[in-house]
């Protein structure tokens, strides 16, 4: 509990440089892009590191295969793994934040993504 407490301390005196800290990752966040494709690159989906689909291609292809259910389900599946890259690459921008503030791993910070723990490392 103590620890705890020092911690919370400690970071009231880095507000000033979270918020600094904060700004300039909403800026990279903003940078960040991520694609997903599917059917075989039929469907490309690009998104931003705010989860928004900046451009979205759809071959020939696709769209003289005549068949709606296809495409929607080609549509769904590169959003769905476009925007998953594009989580990962947010929270590595967050975890690296985060490392340069000396704050602990895992640390949530209010409106930021919690960095995701690599497969095998324990809860601490």
């Amino acid at each position: 509990m103590f620890k705890e407490i020092t911690q919370i301390m400690g970071l009231a005196k880095q507000l000033p440089k979270i918020k600094e800290e904060m700004e300039r990752l909403q800026q990279r966040l903003a940078q960040i892009t991520a694609e997903g494709d599917a059917g075989a690159g039929m469907v490309k989906v690009r998104v931003s590191g705010k989860q928004e689909v900046v451009a979205c291609t759809i071959s020939e292809e696709a769209f003289r295969s005549g068949d709606p259910e296809l495409l929607g389900e080609l549509i769904r599946g590169a959003v769905n793994q476009a925007l998953e890259r594009v989580r990962r690459l947010v929270a590595e921008e967050t975890h690296k934040m985060a490392s340069n503030l000396g704050l602990p791993p895992g640390m949530a910070l209010p409106g930021m993504p919690v960095p995701e723990k690599p497969a095998g490392e324990e809860e601490g």
